[in-house]
């Protein structure tokens, strides 16, 4: 079992014959994910990296029965490009681009509520189960098979926590970057309740911004329904007050979205909280032993 993909997963490209679009599914090609197809309207019946285009997100699920997408259009017409994966039937949705409109994210999220798919991102750096599928941008050099989930608003720190527990001697399960925007489809609760159910996974890597209450939503989740451990850690702790840093979603609002106090959460909830990013591999290390 996996979380999300696994090598039998049927994954699409929105915006397939783009320049984005094609580096990376040449990318996650050569991973070995089982890309079926992509989509780029108007250029239907053409062939790209060995791969059927088709016109529409529907004509793609109805002739590959893809069950993955992974999206790579402009901000302008990203919301769209989600609602329509959602409409055809896709279950794992990635959407890669940044920049999308909150209020368009609004309509999505509301659009989507009641459909049978998971919404991963925007402005994330995709999911990736080792050695099995990449639909996403990271470097999957790094990732090497193994029992340790990773949940990260960065995409930087996703690579660095599963470079410091491969480092350690362990492997990554899957990790899932759920993007640091202010509406995302997948929040870090939700990612966490997927490893907590996930037999490969036997231990959990939150890693969170400065900004927002995802992290202390998870936390207290964590507390109440936890079944393995789970090691955080929190970037952003010398920004300062009231400043946007990073992402658009992590600007501190108040007292309990500072670095400081959501590390203090996680601590309270029984989290094992590492101050840097450096100390990841060795505190999984610890806790698995």
């Amino acid at each position: 079992m996996s979380v999300l993909i696994n090598k039998d997963s049927k994954v699409i490209v929105q915006g397939f014959t783009g320049g984005e679009g094609t580096f990376h599914a040449q990318q996650m090609i050569e991973y070995g994910t089982n890309i079926v197809g992509g989509v780029t309207p108007k250029k239907g019946g053409q062939e790209h990296l060995g791969k059927p285009v088709f016109n529409t997100v529907k004509d793609a699920v109805d002739q590959t029965n893809a069950d993955v997408s992974i999206i790579f259009v402009p901000p302008a017409f990203a919301a769209d490009a989600i609602m329509e994966a959602a409409e055809s039937g896709i279950k794992v949705i990635v959407c890669i681009t940044e920049g999308i409109p909150t209020a368009d994210m609004v309509k999505v999220q509301a659009y989507i509520k009641n459909r049978d798919c998971t919404l991963i991102g925007p402005n994330c750096p995709g999911v990736i189960t080792s050695e099995e599928a990449k639909v996403g941008i990271m470097p999957g050099f790094i990732f090497k098979k193994g029992k340790v989930g990773i949940v990260s608003k960065s995409g930087t720190l996703t690579y660095e926590a599963a470079d410091q527990v491969v480092k350690a001697g362990y492997g990554i399960s899957t990790a899932i970057g759920i993007g640091g925007d202010p509406i995302i489809g997948t929040t870090t609760k939700d990612a966490i309740k997927l490893f907590m159910n996930d037999p490969e996974t036997e231990c959990i890597v939150m890693i969170g911004e400065i900004g927002g209450q995802l992290e202390a939503e998870a936390s207290h989740w964590i507390k109440e329904n936890g079944t393995k451990p789970v090691v955080g850690f929190i970037a952003g702790q010398t920004a300062p007050k009231g400043r946007t840093m990073g992402h658009a979603g992590a600007i501190v609002g108040g007292k309990d979205d500072t670095a400081q106090a959501k590390m203090k959460i996680m601590e309270d909830c029984g989290i094992h909280v590492v101050s840097s990013p450096a100390d990841i591999g060795k505190k999984v290390a610890e806790v698995l032993k």
